[in-house]
């Protein structure tokens, strides 16, 4: 899941009346799909009442949340972090409660992909978060744009195109050349996540030291996209912008990077006008690779711990997750999920009928391990590169646009 903004919402605060009912708060962002388990959780235990604070985008909501970590007070029993911040949760574990310890003992490793669930550990190896969903990379695209240029257009022609960065770069230039100018891609942050999201090490390494200057993949990615925006290959679109949904409906490019949950994004802003026109592929450069996904935590600010690690545990068994896969997208982390018929058989209509779960679960089993997120990471990728990517596709040299990401990482990562 990507996410966020939690202001307005209120805290924790969960209480118990004189009729011994047991309140209780959740707080997540964007669409996790649990709107109906709620109501669900709340008729198999009467004795439990769940408020349900569900917020916007994922930034805010993540500052919100450190910010009441800090003050003490005012987050909800059961709170979701995204993959992609979750290290600055795991750098205040101290703040949460040991789900080994107090969450239901039935609730074993063995739920999860080992990487996901390996994930959710601290440095102590103490369990901070249940795994939700994942974010096995596929690529969209749009079928008519591509047949327009002269390239392969079905789900298994396009798979040569897109089996490297190499060939999709070079099928970049090629429909730029025969479009005479038109984007192969909506936004090179996109790009550039799902290219440093596949490195062994990313941002930091495993001793919480930025590598931003000793990791060459991390550059290299940076010159092979930034190489790509001085060929024209960038719609140079920010990403879930106003003009970027606009440009899903509008066929402003012709490609996206397009983990699980971006298919229900597609859709939305595409519209009912290009059903059919786009498909999606499980062929991605260099094999695939993860991007997003979540993770349910309780806080020790939390007045009903083990009530909420009940809660939280329940959400996150296949059962429940699958229903929020069918109900928004969101692709279960629970491996006997990715053997279920119901997930396997679930197809798309809008993508012309594509298998898309048969299509994610392959793209899920090609992730082996999480790469490992330091302190600060989510922070470099939201507020340095993504903003200096930009600037590049406004007309800044992308050696002078890469000193503005070193300096900018160096001040998060102190």
């Amino acid at each position: 899941m990507l996410g966020a903004s939690l202001a307005a919402c209120g805290g924790g605060g969960s209480s118990s009346g004189d009729s011994g009912q047991i309140e209780l708060t959740i707080g997540t962002f964007t669409e996790f799909g649990y709107e109906n388990l709620i109501t669900e959780y709340e008729q198999l235990h009467p004795n439990i009442k769940i408020t349900h604070h569900k917020t916007g985008e994922g930034g805010p909501y993540h500052q919100n949340l450190i910010t009441k970590l800090a003050a003490g007070s005012g987050l909800e029993d059961v709170a979701a972090v995204e993959e992609g911040h979750f290290s600055d949760i795991i750098d205040k574990s101290g703040k949460f409660n040991d789900l080994n310890e107090i969450g239901p003992k039935d609730v074993t490793a063995d739920r999860w992909l080992p990487w996901k669930y390996e994930a959710g550990k601290d440095k102590d190896g103490r369990l901070i978060g249940y795994g939700t969903d994942i974010g096995p990379l596929a690529l969209c695209y749009r079928k008519d744009l591509l047949a327009a240029a002269g390239l392969p257009s079905d789900p298994e022609g396009v798979k040569s195109l897109f089996s490297s960065w190499d060939s999709y770069f070079a099928a970049g230039q090629q429909y730029v050349r025969k479009t005479g100018g038109k984007a192969w891609f909506d936004a090179s942050s996109q790009l550039y996540n799902s290219m440093v999201n596949q490195l062994d090490v990313g941002y930091l390494d495993r001793n919480d030291q930025l590598t931003i200057e000793s990791n060459p993949g991390i550059k290299a990615a940076w010159n092979r996209i930034t190489t790509a925006i001085g060929q024209g290959q960038s719609a140079k679109l920010t990403a879930f912008g106003n003009e970027w949904k606009t440009g899903f409906a509008q066929g402003a490019f012709a490609t996206t990077v397009c983990p699980s949950w971006m298919l229900g994004v597609v859709k939305e802003d595409a519209g009912p006008d290009n059903a059919g026109k786009w498909a999606v592929t499980d062929a991605f450069p260099n094999g695939g690779g993860n991007w997003g996904g979540s993770y349910l935590t309780v806080p020790k600010q939390s007045k009903h711990p083990k009530e909420a690690a009940e809660f939280a545990a329940w959400l996150t068994a296949p059962e429940q997750q699958l229903k929020a896969f069918q109900a928004k997208g969101n692709f279960p982390s629970q491996v006997q999920d990715l053997s279920s018929p119901e997930l396997l058989n679930q197809t798309d209509a809008y993508f012309g009928g594509a298998k898309v779960g048969q299509l994610y679960a392959t793209q899920a089993q090609k992730v082996t391990k999480a790469q490992y997120k330091g302190p600060g990471d989510g922070q470099i990728q939201e507020n340095v590169t993504t903003p200096a990517l930009q600037a590049v596709e406004q007309g800044t040299a992308a050696d002078q646009a890469w000193n503005q990401v070193v300096d900018g990482a160096k001040r998060i990562v102190k």
